[in-house]
């Protein structure tokens, strides 16, 4: 029979656990926020970030609301893990957002100047993303240059050279670029008949079920091939994986050069579905990269929950546009979302604290249970 100590030292139940603790923790505290700004709408507007879909009463509209949730939640779940990939091999990609730029820029001019259809457009998009990754990584093996520092040039590289090159495919009038579906649909991805199952929503895509796919590709790769094993292995002590053998600065650029592909491909499961256009005059990097930082340590650097995390983050996301605006500013929806994101860092720290009261009281009951047998081996000595 397992014992409660046992069953909280399963590495899914410890996720499971911690995730929801930092969850329940960031409401309550996005709760106490409004109640300071004013009290008097606190409870509908928390309320209203938590049903998010759910605000709507008929069933289509819901349907519809949550299909374009899904959509948005697809390149959250990308670009988390690109950043777990990398982090399970030592690395801290985050140039992930510039690498997510880079497969915007690639996939919307393959598009709308190249008049690629959406296959095409897909893999220019993680082509693009996988060599602003090959640079970093480059930069790590030979040059011993951080990949903090620079994937963080590289983002403004990035979001600077795109708005250059989508300049020339953009809206005459406005600085967003041309809409795929008027000036090349065949660049759109195909529905297969999702967005009838989602409210006739017509942004809904085959991009949520690429997205699950490549979580569960990732999941096998990390933790079921030889692969996985020398890249993990190169992330724990990259000399000792020297000395067996392993080359761990190719492991390294190809970690990096893994992780640009999928932020790339993140890009194109959002640009290509035509819910949104780039602005050419820009000047930050899209959040979604840095979002996916969030979204990996709140599913606990895993590729399964990091499905669950993206949605969960995206699902308050969405869901503060049904706050009242005549009370609370615009803005509030992201500051609660922000602390939840804030508080998705002490994921691991409450796991390492859990560990180590399991590894009190299992210490304790040793102790008890040596007491009572030397006092028998003392009796029975007399």
């Amino acid at each position: 029979m397992k014992t409660k100590s046992s069953f909280l030292k399963n590495n899914a139940v410890q996720s499971l656990l911690c995730s929801l603790i930092c969850v329940i923790l960031g409401v309550f505290i996005g709760y106490i926020v409004l109640l300071f700004i004013n009290p008097n709408g606190a409870g509908k507007a928390i309320l209203a970030v938590i049903k998010n879909f759910f605000f709507y009463p008929e069933g289509p509209a819901r349907a519809k609301y949550f299909g374009g949730t899904l959509v948005k939640a697809a390149p959250l779940v990308m670009c988390s893990l690109s950043i777990l990939f990398a982090y399970k091999v030592g690395l801290f990609n985050i140039g992930v957002a510039g690498q997510y730029v880079a497969g915007a820029g690639a996939c919307l001019y393959a598009g709308l100047a190249l008049q690629c259809p959406w296959y095409v457009c897909l893999l220019l998009a993680i082509a693009a993303g996988a060599v602003f990754g090959a640079l970093s990584g480059m930069l790590k093996a030979y040059c011993n240059v951080n990949e903090v520092i620079s994937g963080i040039m590289l983002n403004w590289i990035g979001l600077y050279t795109v708005n250059i090159l989508l300049t020339n495919v953009k809206e005459a009038a406005s600085p967003y670029t041309n809409n795929l579906a008027s000036f090349n649909s065949s660049a759109l991805l195909p529905t297969m008949g999702l967005d009838k199952l989602f409210g006739n929503n017509q942004y809904v895509t085959i991009a949520i079920p690429l997205a699950i796919l490549t979580a569960v590709l990732i999941a096998v790769i990390l933790e079921r091939t030889r692969f996985g094993y020398e890249l993990k292995a190169t992330g724990n002590n990259k000399n000792a994986a020297k000395y067996c053998g392993m080359k761990e600065k190719q492991n390294i650029i190809v970690t990096l050069i893994i992780g640009g592909g999928l932020a790339g491909m993140g890009a194109a499961l959002l640009y290509l579905t035509g819910m949104e256009q780039w602005s050419c005059s820009q000047s930050s990097v899209p959040g979604m990269g840095f979002n996916g930082i969030a979204a990996a340590f709140l599913g606990c650097l895993d590729p399964i929950g990091s499905l669950l995390s993206s949605f969960f983050i995206q699902h308050i996301t969405n869901g503060g546009g049904y706050v009242d605006k005549t009370m609370y500013c615009s803005q509030i929806s992201d500051l609660i979302s922000s602390i939840i994101i804030y508080l998705c860092g002490f994921v691991l720290f409450l796991r390492q604290f859990i560990n180590s009261r399991i590894a009190k009281a299992e210490e304790r009951k040793a102790q008890q249970l040596k007491e009572p047998a030397a006092e028998s081996v003392k009796g029975g000595d007399e």
